[in-house]
């Protein structure tokens, strides 16, 4: 029986008795001290309120492909390792088809911990007062315009060419960055015309004048950036781009061991002091989510991203 079958948590009364003698360890397959690492450690700092043992998290640096492989390896022989993921892990399937793993059949997800929304920047010499107006100058000037992204393949990248197709098979030349904040002096000059980061960290651009914010990834208004509607509303019915935390054991764990982490996890996200910490990363929490609610939403990434990187031209 894996250790974890006899975790108790707070939705679900259980004994207190045999817990593994070794700490729990949460994958992070992100380098410490990015925003996912951040949230991973908040959740995991709250588990351990909420758990009889302690949670380690594990930065393990390398990409998806690389940490998925040895977490898959690894579970059988290690039944007590979850894995803290976002994205990345929904679209690996067409850009490694060589993949040792199914980024969806060996993973058991436990609940999805939240979203943050993508917003679309643009600079202010851009002449484009809103989405609708922006949408235009670039079907009317088709490879005139640039956009930045955080790379090839990326969130920001894949999320910007969704915005493209969604909105008309718009043509705008595409300048990857190695990360968003290598690309923010660019549009901040001038030098690039548009980018789709996550999250809110530029809003204070925005409050200067230095930025306009034309639109969110979420299919609703988010408190991190007031005044800021849905792509959905402003111009393109129908998008959503963001980037999500969810936390996975490996596939064949109990089913009653997922149902205990995962009351234990809905236990802490519907916390409104967990939720405001997070929120401040411009993350919109969900309370709760199922074991089932979670998976299904990875499902439909997954085959929401999948054209958009064969499009591109990115598939393996």
């Amino acid at each position: 029986m894996s250790p974890l079958a006899t975790v108790p948590c707070p939705a679900v009364a259980q004994p207190a008795a045999a817990w593994p003698d070794q700490p729990v360890h949460m994958v992070v397959p992100f380098a410490a001290g990015g925003p996912t690492d951040v949230a991973a450690r908040l959740l995991a700092e709250e588990l351990g309120k909420v758990l009889p043992q302690r949670v380690i998290v594990e930065n393990r640096t390398g990409a998806g492909v690389v940490v998925g492989s040895e977490f898959v390896a690894k579970a059988p022989k290690d039944g007590y390792t979850l894995l803290y993921t976002t994205i990345a892990h929904s679209v690996l399937r067409p850009l490694f088809p060589q993949l040792t793993f199914d980024p969806l059949a060996d993973f058991a997800p436990i609940a999805l911990i939240g979203q943050v929304p993508m917003v679309l920047y643009i600079n202010p010499k851009v002449p484009a007062k809103n989405l609708k107006e922006l949408i235009t100058l670039f079907r009317d000037n088709p490879g005139r315009y640039h956009y930045a992204s955080s790379g090839i393949g990326g969130a920001v990248h894949l999320a910007s060419e969704l915005f493209l197709s969604m909105a008309g098979g718009l043509k705008v030349q595409h300048v990857p960055y190695r990360g968003s904040s290598a690309a923010m002096p660019d549009l901040l000059s001038g030098n690039v015309d548009m980018l789709m980061d996550v999250g809110t960290g530029a809003m204070p651009y925005v409050e200067r004048g230095e930025l306009r914010a034309l639109g969110l990834g979420s299919p609703a208004r988010s408190p991190a950036a007031p005044g800021v509607p849905p792509i959905s509303e402003a111009g393109v019915p129908g998008y959503e781009a963001y980037t999500w935390h969810m936390l996975m054991a490996p596939a064949g764990t109990p089913a009653p061991v997922i149902t205990r982490l995962n009351g234990a996890v809905n236990h802490i996200t519907g916390q409104e002091a967990f939720r405001h910490r997070l929120l401040e990363m411009a993350m919109q929490v969900r309370p709760s989510s199922t074991p089932d609610e979670a998976a299904g939403f990875l499902a439909s990434e997954t085959a929401k991203w999948e054209p958009v990187l064969r499009r591109v031209g990115m598939s393996g």
